[in-house]
């Protein structure tokens, strides 16, 4: 069984670790194809919160965003595949911060094609993020191996 569980967490992360490979691989110096598309949706995100909260974003630089979250999905990916929750943690992370930004369906009329994608890609996530909740809540139930070092039996005479 625990070669199941293993390969189904390689099988998991490789989503996280190939799509981090190939943002690495497309950074150049300005952050890859990866920054350019999301510049607009994060612009669109930080006028929301300006007009909503009233608080102005500081400007951030995407080449950082994209640094990050390659770092996040890279590290995290080969974490959970050691079977860490620390590694879960960090891909959960990822994906609360970077999903609602990047599929962004409620910023689109239900009649266009670009909503019934972002919708779906949206939902895709929402069950790999719900996959890391599963997975962080088992290993919390799971006691923890009691050290099995016995202490000295009593004699009974």
């Amino acid at each position: 069984m625990s070669f199941v569980s293993f390969a189904g967490r390689v099988l998991f992360a490789s989503v996280f670790l190939l799509s981090a490979y190939q943002e690495f691989n497309e950074f150049g110096t300005d952050g890859g194809p990866a920054a350019k598309a999301l510049k607009p949706k994060f612009n669109i995100l930080t006028k929301h919160i300006n007009s909503h909260l009233g608080v102005a974003l500081p400007p951030i630089d995407m080449k950082h965003v994209i640094m990050a979250t390659i770092a996040l999905k890279g590290l995290g990916g080969l974490l959970f595949i050691l079977s860490s929750t620390v590694g879960a943690y960090l891909l959960v992370l990822y994906l609360a911060f970077i999903t609602p930004v990047v599929y962004d369906f409620y910023n689109y009329d239900t009649d266009r094609n670009e909503f019934v994608q972002l919708f779906i890609k949206f939902n895709q996530n929402l069950a790999l993020f719900g996959a890391l909740l599963f997975f962080i809540g088992m290993k919390n139930s799971i006691p923890k191996r009691a050290s099995k070092k016995k202490g000295p039996k009593s004699k009974t005479n």
